[in-house]
């Protein structure tokens, strides 16, 4: 049977999250053995070739990820039915299962069977979706993840018009009172992602900077040590 993990709740500190869209799965355990236990949980993106140009994994690489790491896993479900695969993914050993506000499915009903599994639940928006769509769900979720780049693919560029909707989706959650993480991903490195936490994320997915870096422990340390005055040397 596969193991369900206890998914962390915001508590004033940033998490950095690996996607393995951008790892190589032909030593993805080796990959992650310099920096896992420096990682706060992994994101797995989902993909069905309509609601996003590429198709990606399945349950099987969560359930094979599940059984090579320790950490909670996030799937991410850029699908257009996400109501589809929400108990196939908890077979699998999904922690929390996030949907896109743009997916052709009732959002509430979503979240609400995302958590009657007992797994945390999110929403994600595209880069051009208006923020103020999510308030109703806001009881509903666990976590708001806000994209930096339109989702698909990896390695893309970050797009800077996205750092006023981080701002009032901060401003959105602190006004509620309730635990709910505030997390970017698309084009996350040192650079973009000093930004970001300038204007309230707490939580990073980095993929391809961190995949393609000589230090990876050195940039999850960076980012994660924004907020407690650590070294801000530049990661390259």
């Amino acid at each position: 049977m596969i193991k369900h993990n206890r998914f962390p709740e915001p508590d004033g500190k940033i998490s950095v999250v690996p996607s393995v869209l951008s790892a190589d799965f032909s030593c993805l355990k080796s990959q992650f053995a310099g920096f896992e236990k420096h990682a706060d949980w992994i994101q797995v993106d989902v993909m069905d070739g309509h609601f996003v140009p590429n198709i990606s994994f399945g349950p099987h690489i969560v359930k094979c990820i599940k059984k090579a790491f320790s950490l909670p896993v996030d799937v991410h479900l850029m699908v257009e039915r996400p109501d589809r695969f929400i108990k196939s993914f908890f077979q699998a050993g999904a922690d929390l299962i996030t949907v896109h506000l743009e997916s052709k499915c009732g959002i509430k009903e979503c979240l609400k069977k995302i958590r009657s599994f007992n797994m945390k639940s999110g929403i994600a928006l595209k880069p051009k979706t208006e923020i103020n769509g999510i308030r109703e769900f806001l009881p509903f979720m666990d976590l708001l993840l806000v994209m930096t780049v339109e989702p698909g693919f990896g390695g893309q560029e970050f797009v800077s018009g996205t750092l006023a909707k981080i701002d009032r989706g901060r401003k959105i959650i602190d006004k509620t009172g309730l635990k709910i993480w505030l997390q970017v991903d698309g084009g996350i490195n040192a650079e973009t992602g000093t930004a970001v936490l300038k204007k309230g994320a707490d939580s990073l997915v980095v993929g391809n900077a961190l995949f393609s870096s000589k230090n990876p422990v050195k940039l999850i340390k960076y980012l994660k040590n924004y907020r407690f005055g650590g070294s801000r040397a530049s990661e390259q």
